[in-house]
């Protein structure tokens, strides 16, 4: 008999170490993770730090060195550049002998800006009133099923706003941050505004930087995301961040742009 999934995306093996479950799969190949999961799980890792330290993360920035095998995973952050109100960290993550993901982190001092807090982004409608779209029919891989996509408007190529939601713990049975959470779902936005069928192209994303103004409020992801592909392969998906408090930053993703 086969053990039962988890309602989660990872299960803790030991420190520092993560078993991925079939929820992780990924939109190219199944038998690959995801980045999205795998992103807030290195965050996570980065926000665990910064918590002991009383610092919040400003800019966390993946650079994703190859495939991502759906095997364990070892994480490691290292501190660059230490400081009392600004640090910059480094994490890493391996499968197997190799590592696969290398993101930086600048962590920066809590402090009372309230009085001059604000934006100009109107905040998207809210989710709740909202219907959930079938994107399996365009991206199969087990983290797809796993998430509630409620698109706000029609979507056009290159161009789409969606609320991203999961009823799934990021690591089982542990206490995750309000930056893991979040940024768990980013990596979505390069499926959600698709310029040409991924049936014909593939345009999968090199990497992810994600700046924050302030710490985001789950559950919901709010996406509002342009993609533009050159014409000499090389794309960019960019996007306005939101949770039900309006906006709060930016992400961007370089693209691989390639004829199947």
């Amino acid at each position: 008999m086969t053990s039962p999934v988890p309602d989660a995306y990872y299960v803790r093996t030991g420190e520092g170490r993560y078993r991925p479950t079939e929820h992780t799969g990924g939109a190219w190949n199944d038998a690959e993770q995801h980045f999205s999961p795998l992103g807030g799980l290195i965050a996570h890792a980065i926000e665990t730090h910064a918590d002991r330290r009383e610092l919040q993360i400003s800019r966390i920035g993946f650079d994703i060195l190859g495939r991502l095998p759906r095997e364990e995973c070892e994480i490691e952050v290292e501190v660059l550049r230490p400081g009392r109100t600004i640090e910059l960290v480094e994490a890493r993550a391996r499968i197997g002998d190799r590592t696969v993901v290398r993101a930086r982190a600048w962590l920066l001092i809590s402090g009372d800006t309230e009085a001059v807090a604000g934006s100009t982004a109107d905040p998207l409608p809210d989710p709740e009133g909202l219907e959930t779209a079938d994107i399996s029919s365009l991206w199969p891989g087990g983290y797809i099923s796993s998430i509630d996509v409620r698109p706000v408007g029609t979507p056009a190529p290159g161009r789409g706003t969606a609320w991203i939601g999961t009823g799934l713990e990021l690591v089982q049975g542990e206490k995750v941050g309000p930056v893991a959470s979040y940024v768990a779902l980013v990596d979505t936005a390069n499926g959600i505004a698709v310029r040409e069928s991924p049936r014909e192209w593939m345009f999968p994303n090199v990497d992810l930087t994600v700046h924050l103004y302030r710490r985001p409020e789950g559950p919901w992801v709010g996406l509002d995301t342009s993609v533009a592909f050159g014409p000499t392969g090389l794309g960019l998906t960019a996007s306005v961040l939101h949770d039900r408090r309006g906006e709060l930053g930016r992400a961007e993703q370089s693209l691989t742009v390639r004829p199947l």
